[in-house]
């Protein structure tokens, strides 16, 4: 049975069960937009998992949405108050921003379960994860230029990395909603996945991360996240971090697998 936590009176909930970490946004009537409350709580889940047992973090949406990104009510309510800029590009920075900033961050593999729309700020959460799937009938869009606004949360950091320079200039200036085959083909997100397959696959996708070699991941991660000048700066650096990783238990038993012709059953040692 999972273990389950509330954070930000029940927007988010953190479900842990047998190394998999589920930070479900939980606000279905607003499209789990991403309020104070649900960034709130989506940092505090992740500082939740610091120093457990986790191996794999999957987020995911309650309801027929992902998340529609920024909360339109909040946008409404600085316009009919005539609150000053400042506070708009605040909660830009120091809420929507530091809350994909800090699962783009998180140390362990993270997967995005999106089986239904990620739109704007939505979008980028989904990518800064390490994969994602989208459900076939689910939409993926980075509108901002719908409601006006140029892009935020990420955005210009996040998507030319996946899609090149052209293609994410593209996608922002148009606003094309991407269905989940055209996502996949862009390479926005890692699969595109039927409905009759995608509970299994997502499962069978989850299970195999976290069935893997937890220390050696987390480390992988690290390093391909780094921004190397070189091919030999990255060959050092992988070197030293491959130090701390030959001393790991799950190092042991891979190589024990490995000439014992069978499979390793890695503890995340």
């Amino acid at each position: 049975m999972a273990d389950v936590t509330e954070f930000s009176d029940g927007t988010v909930r953190l479900e842990r069960d047998d190394g998999v970490a589920r930070i479900v946004l939980n606000e279905p009537d607003r499209r789990n937009a991403l309020s104070v409350a649900m960034t709130d709580g989506i940092e505090a889940a992740i500082d939740d998992l610091e120093g457990g047992d986790t191996r794999c973090v999957v987020v995911e949406g309650e309801g027929p949405a992902f998340c529609a990104g920024g909360d339109i009510d909040t946008m409404l309510e600085r316009q009919e108050s005539d609150a000053p800029t400042d506070d708009a590009v605040r909660h830009i920075i120091t809420e929507i921003g530091r809350c994909v900033k800090r699962v783009y961050e998180c140390e362990y593999p993270t997967v995005a379960k999106v089986d239904g729309p990620a739109f704007g700020a939505g979008a980028n959460l989904a990518i800064a994860c390490d994969v994602t799937a989208l459900h076939e009938d689910a939409q993926i869009g980075f509108g901002f230029r719908e409601v006006g606004l140029a892009v935020d949360s990420g955005t210009s950091y996040l998507l030319p990395r996946l899609v090149g320079e052209n293609v994410a200039k593209e996608l922002v200036y148009t606003g094309e909603l991407l269905s989940a085959e055209r996502a996949e083909e862009l390479g926005v997100v890692n699969h595109a996945v039927p409905d009759d397959q995608f509970e299994a696959k997502f499962s069978m996708l989850v299970d195999r991360i976290a069935s893997g070699p937890t220390v050696a991941l987390r480390t992988s991660k690290r390093l391909l996240r780094s921004d190397f000048a070189t091919l030999g700066e990255a060959i050092e650096h992988e070197a030293g971090a491959q130090a701390a990783v030959l001393e790991s238990e799950d190092h042991a038993e891979g190589v024990d697998a490995f000439t014992g012709k069978r499979s390793p059953e890695f503890e995340g040692r």
